[in-house]
């Protein structure tokens, strides 16, 4: 089977079933694993896919998502070429899981499909304490800041990691932007920067300190401001589970934590 992946997830979760082999392209963004992705021809960023690229591959699936605001032009643009399709929207950690399943069918590997769905449920349970835990942002970018909200799995990955999300009540969607005002009311204890697009290295803590308009926030007066690469907490697939145990390191540092098994 010849199979086109076009977002990081999908890429992730082809590793995560041990059917790198079949990837005959990828999207401009998918960097892992690196080993696997060299030589494979680049169809465009994602917003920007290539359709007729992606066509003259001949692939017999290609794997696209509905979690990038405005994907849904280039799943239109593939339709019409008539092309072979899986469409995810993944909301929550039973979405990737599900997604694992489905994937792992798809391409005669079930059996690694259910044990890498089942590695990621078990990584992302809730933690019974999270309730007593820490209040986290997640800050998915600078200017303006937005941040993570109630219906997106960073909630489980947070609640996992034994932590709250400081935000699940103000924004009751998957993100949106929220004013100085509004984060100085949230009174985040943490704050995880996982900047989207953003490598690791560029994204800068010292930035959120020098905010006018963030004086007084309890994670910024207490220095409590990390990062985490979005690769981490902004990708539904089997990496999650690295960010459960990322977010766990940062919100409570004084604890000794196990890097997560996942695929």
């Amino acid at each position: 089977m010849r199979v086109v992946s076009l977002t990081c997830s999908h890429t992730e979760l082809i590793d995560a079933l041990g059917q790198n082999h079949l990837l005959v392209g990828v999207d401009d963004h998918s960097d892992h694993p690196a080993a696997a992705l060299v030589g494979l021809p680049r169809l465009g960023r994602d917003l920007d896919i290539d359709a007729d690229k992606v066509a003259a591959l001949r692939p017999d699936l290609v794997l696209a998502s509905l979690t990038v605001p405005g994907h849904e032009k280039v799943v239109a643009r593939l339709a019409e070429r008539k092309l072979n399709l899986l469409v995810t929207s993944p909301k929550t950690g039973a979405d990737v899981a599900r997604d694992l399943r489905w994937l792992g069918g798809l391409l005669g590997v079930p059996a690694r499909g259910e044990a890498a769905a089942r590695a990621l449920e078990d990584a992302l349970k809730p933690d019974p304490e999270a309730h007593r835990g820490p209040r986290v942002l997640i800050e998915w970018w600078p200017r303006p800041c937005i941040a993570a909200g109630r219906l997106s799995w960073v909630n489980e990955v947070l609640a996992a990691a034994g932590c709250q999300n400081a935000a699940a009540d103000a924004i009751p969607i998957e993100s949106r932007a929220l004013s100085d005002e509004e984060v100085q009311a949230l009174a985040p204890e943490v704050l995880a920067l996982s900047w989207c697009g953003v490598a690791e290295g560029k994204v800068d803590p010292a930035r959120v300190y020098r905010r006018a308009g963030w004086a007084g926030v309890p994670a910024v007066e207490d220095r409590r401001v990390g990062v985490i690469s979005e690769a981490f907490l902004g990708r539904p697939g089997p990496r999650l589970a690295e960010g459960v145990r990322l977010l766990r390191a940062l919100a409570f540092p004084e604890k000794p934590v196990q890097h997560a098994e996942h695929g």
